[in-house]
């Protein structure tokens, strides 16, 4: 068996920064006063956002002292720099700002590995419910909640017409002809990362993304759903989706499928 990347201490060590950083965020979600302004590029950002960045980089760099990292919160680190990476954090500290703005819950806290361009660690941690999803290519995928931790070895396939989960807050123009080739299909709308980590539980079969998305949008449920069995691959070229490749930190077009599930590409 493949060394791990991680081991189970420093897989529960993600976790419990994931809740603390977690736990900041809530303190904010359940006040009156959230603190919103906009990024120059008009997207949300909350004191929530900066919360969850300041005790997740805090807690990375002590424990992982010579491991980079990268948030959404602190990305302007040029490729020149980044590109001698072979190894680093990649941190979305509150994926679904939009969702925590319109409090339905469907937000997350993301933390990757990132090794030699490929996401292979990753914890999403769902700050309302509790639930949190963990991956690691050589040890699986589970998800912890209520003092439970459950395997992921979601498999849907053949079982019913296919679940395809899509943004709530992105919808794209061009999944129209994505859906249509797969003839009969149920749609489920999900914000965030959750909708990775419902192909890994078995719950959906397909996320297609026909829409932007950045590298820290999907690099730690990527590692949840690919440790489960499942697959995320490039739209046009059905390879997997990789990072840190090149000077922009926009993915392509991709298609996650469940366990079991072929994507349907270009």
């Amino acid at each position: 068996m493949t060394s791990p990347y991680l081991s189970q201490e420093e897989l529960e060590l993600l976790v419990d920064i994931a809740k603390e950083a977690g736990e900041a965020i809530m303190d904010i979600y359940m006040a009156d006063e959230r603190g919103i302004e906009l990024k120059d590029d008009n997207s949300p950002l909350t004191t929530a956002d900066l919360a969850s960045h300041n005790v997740i980089c805090r807690r990375l760099e002590q424990t992982f002292p010579t491991t980079p990292v990268m948030s959404e919160e602190s990305n302007e680190i040029p490729f020149e720099r980044r590109s001698t990476w072979s190894k680093y954090w990649l941190v979305d500290p509150l994926d679904g700002t939009k969702e925590f703005i319109n409090r339905n819950g469907e937000f997350t806290v993301n933390i990757a590995l990132i090794v030699d361009g490929q996401a292979v660690a990753g914890v999403v941690y769902v700050p309302v419910t509790g639930k949190c999803y963990v991956g690691e290519l050589t040890q699986g995928a589970r998800v912890i909640h209520q003092g439970k931790s459950i395997t992921l070895v979601g498999n849907t396939a053949g079982k019913r017409a296919p679940v395809v989960v899509g943004s709530r807050s992105h919808p794209s123009p061009e999944l129209a002809g994505y859906l249509e080739r797969l003839g009969e299909y149920t749609i489920l709308p999900v914000g965030s990362s959750l909708k990775f980590c419902m192909l890994a539980e078995g719950k959906a079969d397909l996320y297609p993304r026909l829409g932007p998305t950045s590298e820290w949008d999907t690099a730690a449920a990527q590692a949840v759903l690919e440790s489960a069995g499942g697959q995320v691959v490039d739209y046009v070229s059905g390879e997997p989706l990789r990072y840190n490749s090149k000077e922009s930190l926009l993915n392509p077009w991709f298609v996650a499928c469940a366990p079991g599930v072929g994507p349907v590409v270009e």
